[in-house]
């Protein structure tokens, strides 16, 4: 019997048995232009037409700019570079000051605050996997409040100031999950960028002190549930991929093959941890043959998933607009096939 999309992807990360991988093809708002008009069809319609599985619902909000246009404010007041096709942080508002008292925090109980996943949720049903999209989620989070290095330099001589920031970052986003699955949600779907490519940002203990202790709080909800968590971070993130999944981690994304070796990842997690990704937007999908985007993904899906379970095959990240549209359909055929 064949099941639905969103059956498929609660099967493959449970390793469950599947009619076939679930696959999903994610891209920034320009590149979802460029790839609408190459297939012929309006973008609301390019989801369906590249069969993707997940949908992640995101908050509603006014949307601001600042008054000379190049920063584009998100829900928490951060301000992301408008001239960037990828994630830039133009303006951090606790960069100068720090008073969390005085911060004007987003209000979580925003009655209007769910308005477009609650259309989103009756429109796609229970066809595809549907997930609320909490993305830079702690870590993440905070820096883009306080600023990257300021962050980075308060973790070792202030954690204190760091750790009171991230609850009441925690605080607000528990608020919103139970928002969110009172709505009727799948799952959780997480990210929070711990990596760089050689190693973490900091330690694995700064990272287990600070980090990991807040994280299972955002988790909890879900898996109290019985529904799955999946989170992504980029980066090399391997020393605390095992605490991820001690505090209940059933999916990763987006298994960077560049930074994350495949092999271990299976060696040691094969039916504990499931898989989603592993697809290289840095270098096959923008700079690699057709014929190598179709290797990659082959190799994938035969290293991560032997037993036909465990994955949803995916670019690593959003695909950008440096990615030929020739290197998509050839991802598009290898997931067809590898299906």
């Amino acid at each position: 019997m064949e099941l639905t999309r969103s059956e498929r992807v609660r099967r493959a990360l449970t390793y469950e048995d599947v009619d076939r991988l679930p696959t999903q093809l994610n891209y920034t708002a320009s590149m979802g232009q460029a790839m609408a008009e190459h297939f012929g069809v309006d973008v609301a319609d390019l989801p369906a037409r590249l069969d993707n599985h997940l949908v992640r619902l995101d908050m509603t909000y006014e949307q601001r700019l600042s008054p000379d246009g190049k920063a584009r404010f998100d829900w928490w007041g951060a301000g992301h570079d408008t001239q960037e096709e990828g994630y830039y942080i133009r303006i951090a508002p606790l960069a100068n000051d720090k008073n969390l008292d005085a911060y004007d925090w987003p209000d979580p109980h925003d009655p209007h605050l769910l308005d477009d996943a609650e259309g989103i949720r009756v429109q796609v049903g229970h066809d595809a996997f549907v997930v609320p999209n909490i993305g830079w989620a702690l870590f993440e989070r905070a820096w883009s409040l306080r600023g990257f290095e300021n962050t980075l330099l308060e973790l070792a001589l202030d954690p204190g100031y760091i750790g009171e920031l991230m609850d009441r970052i925690v605080d607000i986003r528990l608020v919103v999950i139970e928002r969110y699955l009172e709505l009727g949600v799948d799952g959780g779907y997480f990210g929070d960028d711990y990596g760089a490519q050689v190693g973490l940002l900091f330690s694995p203990a700064t990272w287990r002190e600070l980090i990991k202790p807040r994280l299972a709080r955002l988790f909890a909800p879900f898996l109290e549930r019985g529904l799955p968590v999946m989170m992504h971070s980029d980066g090399d993130i391997a020393p605390i991929v095992p605490d991820l999944v001690e505090i209940g981690l059933t999916a990763l994304n987006p298994v960077q093959p560049e930074v994350v070796d495949h092999d271990w990842l299976h060696a040691e997690f094969d039916g504990r941890l499931a898989f989603y990704g592993g697809v290289s937007t840095q270098t096959v999908l923008p700079s690699g043959t057709p014929d190598e985007v179709t290797e990659a993904a082959r190799t994938c899906v035969a290293t991560l998933a032997p037993n036909g379970t465990g994955l949803m095959l995916a670019p690593s990240h959003r695909m950008m607009s440096d990615v030929p549209m020739a290197n998509i359909e050839a991802l598009m055929a290898a997931m067809a096939e590898l299906a």
